[in-house]
This record gives structure tokens, sequence and C-alpha cells, in this order.
């Protein structure tokens, strides 16, 4: 494999294009479930309700360049502000190699098959719900604890 191939390994996240850091994303859309935080620990748990926006059959952002305009409290994911955000899964990849682990074996830029992550369950496709659809989101809880 040469180096360009590899970029995540060969390069810190700072020194990544912006395209090498878009790339890196593998579409499991879990960022875009909606969290609850317990005031009391500042425990973060998982629902799953998604944002309005996120199309539930390709798990994109339908208004991907306008997501914090749309969305005040939608935060976008930075090179800079990536080790302060608590709320990114353990399965996320810039987390994964913030924390200097390899990708899995099903993510796009290992498998060269974009759609894996959604056939071997990985993603958020078919397990929730637009928040246009929900009621209270207590009612949603997972279960998962984020942080």
């Amino acid at each position: 494999m040469s180096e360009e191939s590899t970029f995540w390994i060969t390069k810190t996240l700072q020194e990544l294009t912006c395209n090498e850091w878009e790339s890196l994303c593998d579409g499991c859309a879990k960022c875009c479930t909606l969290k609850i935080e317990d005031v009391d620990d500042g425990t973060i748990y998982d629902t799953n309700v998604v944002c309005r926006y996120l199309n539930l059959e390709s798990c994109q952002c339908q208004c991907y360049d306008e997501r914090s305009q749309r969305v005040p409290d939608c935060i976008t994911l930075t090179k800079d502000n990536l080790s302060s955000i608590n709320f990114m899964p353990p399965s996320c990849s810039y987390r994964l190699i913030l924390e200097g682990k390899p990708l899995p074996k099903w993510h796009h830029l290992i498998s060269h098959i974009q759609e894996k992550i959604h056939d071997d369950g990985h993603s958020v496709k078919g397990k929730v719900i637009s928040e246009t659809e929900a009621d209270e989101l207590e009612y949603h809880l997972t279960g998962d604890i984020i942080n």
C-alpha cells in the first residue's frame, strides 16, 4: 500500500487535508443520534432518535454544508475540537485514530466497500427514527452510555 492510500496511518490528524479528514468518517451516523446528558453527573446516554436532517436509508446528512446553521447545537467535528468532544461513540473512526487504534475491517478505507458498514450492522441504518416521529427522548434510550 502506498503512503497516500494509508494516510490515516502515516499522518497525524493535524496533517490531514480537508478531503482526507472527511474521508475518515465511516458514515455510521451514530454522532447524529440525539443524546441525553445527566445534569448531576455528566453521563451521556444515547437514544434511537436522530436529527431530522439525517437520511435514514443512506445515513447521510441532507444538509451537510448547512447543518450548523439549521441545527445550532449540531457540533461540527474538527481536528481542533475532537479531543474535547465526549459524545463520539467508541467505534468512531476519528476517535479511534485519535486514540492510536486501527480502523475496523468494515471501514470503507480498509474494505474499499462504502456500504459494508451498513451491511455489517455497524451504522444506525434500520435502528433509528427521525426526531420528527419521536415523542419524549426519555422513552427512546438505547441503554448505551457514551462517556
